[in-house]
């Protein structure tokens, strides 16, 4: 038997930020929400692009002649292979105007069978399933915080304050390796469905979420977790979908598709198109392995969730293989002194072994010829670091000149510093105490450093100061012990 979606959606900018970089989109056959990011690079382009394949997709099963709906598997390839498109179309975006480079977007989304949700998911975005009263997510944050949850580091409720929160691990930016997850979620009658921005999950525990999904009317749900959402501080977009599986309706199954957020009004700009990413996606069944990377920027506060891998690291397209034949061939023929004069200016912070180095060079490798060598070793160890810090040095950081190379090492030491301290108190057991005299002193006299004031016996865990604001070229969060 199948069913209808009865849907309410809204998107607005909350109480904080200068524009509104969500955006959605919903039909008889989709729901979607993608939260834009990257401040100044165009966050609300990056969204309105991943809206704009999905409405493409979504065409062709609209009208009275379109094929039947896509079932099962089917839909996955639908909609994955729209996302697929948006993120090959970011890298196009960025490649024709470098200025772009720092956009993405999280995706969360369905297309609707009728019986079942093909859901597609990559970010910090969420999916939850109301059934019979009790609600659950049908989606995975991919996050740093949630990585530690994952990991048995943190609780549920230590992230929801952790620091750095907000770091995402994987979103769409035109890169080919960050994969969305993919399921199959079979309907039931009265299911309730919600796909949300993190304007609303990062401010509202899911408990309360699932109080509000309960509410009989589906606007007033709408409103109450946008309320909840302002009460929470409005400090990001908030974007909310909201649908129940109805009885088979006909008038609903003919509802027109409806564009929220800032994919209304931002224009993608005319660019030139190339091949498509060169990199296979694995199976859509399946979700990455291995480890992830977290991804940094702290230019500004729209971009503080996410920064891309240097664009000279992006994966490039099948055209470029013979670009890069040619440099060969102009590197030997008699471009070996001009290279060279510009690697002469190039640094990054690196890997030697187990420690910590400073680069001369690029990080990249042409063909057989190395690009780069260590300029000079640290004294850091990289398993003294923490771990997104580790993982960060591991990717490589690139820097302007050897003294911002020397700031950043300077910032990595001090984080190694901090692990160490915490490490070294886990490890120390505590001082027995000590047992009072049984003869009373003639004549007690305070030490000449009391104060009156008791001293606590535990030692605390020393803080980690937050970064400078001295202007560093590479700006690292600062590290809680949870971190280490």
């Amino acid at each position: 038997m199948a069913f209808s979606l009865d849907v309410r959606c809204h998107s607005e900018i909350g109480l904080v930020r200068r524009n509104n970089q969500d955006s959605g989109y919903v039909s008889p056959r989709m729901l979607v929400v993608a939260d834009g990011m990257g401040g100044a690079a165009a966050g609300d382009l990056a969204s309105t692009v991943a809206v704009r394949h999905v409405t493409q997709a979504d065409e062709r099963f609209s009208g009275e002649d379109s094929p039947c709906r896509p079932q099962g598997e089917e839909m996955l390839t639908v909609l994955a292979g729209a996302v697929a498109d948006a993120n090959d179309e970011l890298a196009d975006l960025v490649a024709w105007d470098s200025s772009l480079e720092g956009m993405g977007t999280t995706f969360c989304g369905a297309m609707f069978s009728g019986t079942q949700l093909g859901v597609v998911h990559i970010g910090d975005s969420r999916g939850y399933l109301l059934r019979q009263g009790r609600m659950k997510r049908m989606t995975h944050d991919h996050s740093w915080v949630q990585s530690l949850i994952d990991d048995g580091r943190i609780t549920p409720e230590e992230a929801a304050v952790h620091p750095h929160r907000s770091l995402l691990l994987k979103v769409l930016n035109g890169q080919p390796q960050h994969v969305p997850d993919t399921q199959i979620v079979d309907l039931r009658l009265g299911d309730r469905i919600l796909f949300c921005s993190d304007g609303l999950c990062g401010l509202v525990d899911d408990e309360t979420i699932a109080e509000h999904l309960n509410t009989t009317n589906l606007d007033d749900v709408v409103d109450l977790l946008t309320t909840d959402a302002h009460a929470g501080g409005g400090t990001d977009n908030i974007t909310i979908v909201v649908a129940e599986v109805v009885e088979a309706d006909p008038v609903l199954d003919a509802s027109e598709p409806h564009i929220i957020g800032a994919a209304t009004t931002r224009k993608v700009p005319e660019h030139e198109v190339t091949a498509p990413l060169s990199v296979e996606q694995p199976s859509s069944a399946t979700k990455d392995a291995g480890t992830s990377t977290v991804l940094f920027d702290s230019e500004a506060e729209e971009s503080m969730r996410y920064a891309p891998v240097d664009s000279r690291t992006r994966r490039r397209r099948h055209w470029l293989w013979p670009v890069v034949v040619l440099a060969v061939a102009v590197v030997v023929a008699g471009g070996i002194f001009g290279t060279r004069a510009y690697l002469d200016t190039q640094y990054y912070v690196g890997t030697d072994g187990n420690a910590v180095a400073i680069y001369q060079g690029s990080p990249d490798s042409l063909a057989w010829i190395q690009l780069s060598h260590v300029a000079e070793t640290t004294d850091v160890k990289t398993t003294d670091l923490p771990r997104y810090y580790r993982n960060r040095v591991s990717e490589n950081i690139r820097v302007s000149s050897m003294e911002s190379a020397h700031s950043t090492v300077a910032e990595l030491r001090t984080g190694a510093e901090h692990c160490k301290a915490v490490r070294e108190m886990a490890t120390t057991p505590p001082a027995a105490p000590t047992r009072p005299s049984t003869t009373p002193s003639a004549s007690p006299q305070p030490s000449a450093s009391s104060s009156g004031i008791p001293h606590p016996s535990a030692v605390p865990t020393p803080a980690m100061p937050s970064p400078s604001a001295s202007g560093h070229e590479v700006d690292l969060p600062a590290v809680s012990s949870g971190d280490c």
